[in-house]
């Protein structure tokens, strides 16, 4: 049954697994890359703490974004357990079925992305050589476990995630899962809510914290307190997506069905918000660290410096923006039949696209103000100021824009392209 189970959930939903695989491969080379990087630089000084720092990082951001994609893409499985659960499936096949989907995803994307990692760490610590951070002379020197750490990364990850994803539709009735299935609740569980709480208040603890060290060693441990604060957002990211979506009910009658489908669909939009308000937030966090001071002293800090600090920060934008882009396509994808139901029940397909456009300026909308709270709580204890080009300012927040754009409606209006009829059956 389990093995049958496995197959039926590869072949009924190939593509859901595109956007794990990709995560998860770069997620295998952000490790060994680290991991490589941490050993060749020198023991000691400034350079090894940003290596330490970079490392320690790389496997935070991979556990959490990791299980969090791998999660969402089990979580949209509902349905098929359920219909499982009614031909005789035990919970304990359907859990069964969901780690050998998790190992399938994972074995393949840790080969894949462990080489490209051994790449990309040539590639930085040849940079840093470049611009006179390091001796040009270093040469890169991978690790010897890095292979097998960047497994136990995405399989310890990826198999946790895939599990709690596949609790509750495998362990309630299955007459139950398949009407929460057909119609996602609409309540928020009062303990994730409670997390989400206990989350983002350690983070205004940890900030207070932090502004009692050196400068140094507050911009080191400021992480923590964007880490703590933006998985605290994502536990509490379908309350707040609901209390927002009223708003987009002063668009007319495609804003109101917008804020129906959101209520309805905010748990599944969460799932991109951690990821997106990650990239947003480090990204915002690292600008105002090097243009605060700038501002406030007139000297701009060297190049090397600043080489250094965003190439970093970039590479975690990067792999947390992928993660988003490929939750909200799978996210996309997953509606195609309820978006062919309202172009059936008489909605056009500039009404179904522009519902869904609502629900991406939602989510725009609230991941940049979470991700600038999540950013300002960090840098206050470091710089007690803040400033930022408004250049800077406007390109980033059009560049999230489009980010979600192009995980929403893209992948809606492609869609469109195939008879409603034939999606709906």
């Amino acid at each position: 049954m389990r093995a049958g189970l496995t197959r039926q959930a590869l072949k009924a939903n190939p593509y859901a697994y595109v956007g794990p695989f990709i995560t998860q491969a770069l997620a295998a080379a952000l490790v060994v890359a680290s991991l490589g990087a941490q050993r060749t630089l020198p023991p000691a000084g400034d350079v090894a703490d940003m290596g330490a720092a970079f490392l320690l990082i790389s496997i935070y951001l991979s556990i959490l974004i990791v299980g969090v994609t791998m999660g969402a893409s089990i979580g949209r499985q509902a349905a098929d357990i359920a219909l499982a659960r009614t031909i005789g499936a035990s919970p304990g096949q359907v859990r069964r079925s969901v780690v050998a989907q998790a190992m399938l995803v994972a074995i393949p994307a840790t080969l894949v992305g462990a080489p490209l990692g051994s790449l990309a760490g040539r590639a930085w610590i040849h940079g840093l050589a470049a611009h006179g951070v390091i001796p040009a002379d270093t040469g890169y020197h991978g690790h010897p476990a890095a292979a097998a750490i960047a497994f136990a990364i995405t399989i310890g990850t990826s198999v946790p995630g895939t599990l709690i994803a596949a609790v509750r539709p495998s362990r309630v009735r299955p007459a139950v899962a398949l009407s929460e299935a057909a119609a996602p609740r609409r309540t928020v569980g009062h303990v994730r809510t409670v997390i989400g709480l206990v989350l983002v208040a350690a983070g205004g603890v940890l900030s207070v914290l932090v502004s009692r060290l050196d400068a140094r060693d507050a911009e080191n441990e400021g992480f923590f307190v964007a880490l703590t604060m933006c998985v605290g957002a994502g536990f509490l990211a379908p309350a707040l997506l609901r209390a927002v979506s009223p708003v987009v009910r002063l668009a007319g009658p495609v804003g109101r069905l917008a804020a129906e489908h959101l209520a309805v669909r905010a748990r599944t939009y969460s799932g991109a918000m951690v990821p997106l308000t990650l990239a947003a937030a480090f990204s915002a966090i690292q600008v105002l660290l090097q243009t605060t001071p700038a501002h406030l002293s007139g000297v701009r800090p060297t190049a090397e410096e600043v080489w250094t600090d965003y190439t970093g920060t970039a590479v975690y934008a990067v792999f947390a923006a992928v993660a988003a882009l490929n939750t909200l396509i799978n996210t996309t994808v997953a509606r195609r039949r309820d978006l062919a139901v309202t172009r059936l029940a008489g909605g056009t397909q500039g009404r179904v696209l522009g519902i869904v456009f609502c629900e991406a300026l939602v989510v725009t909308g609230t991941s940049l103000v979470v991700a600038a709270v999540v950013a300002m709580t960090t840098v206050s204890p470091i710089l007690h100021a803040a400033w930022m080009p408004g250049s800077y300012l406007v390109a980033g927040v059009l560049l999230t824009a489009a980010l979600v754009l192009a995980g929403t409606v893209v992948p809606a209006a492609a869609g469109m392209r195939r008879p409603a009829v034939e999606l709906v059956g």
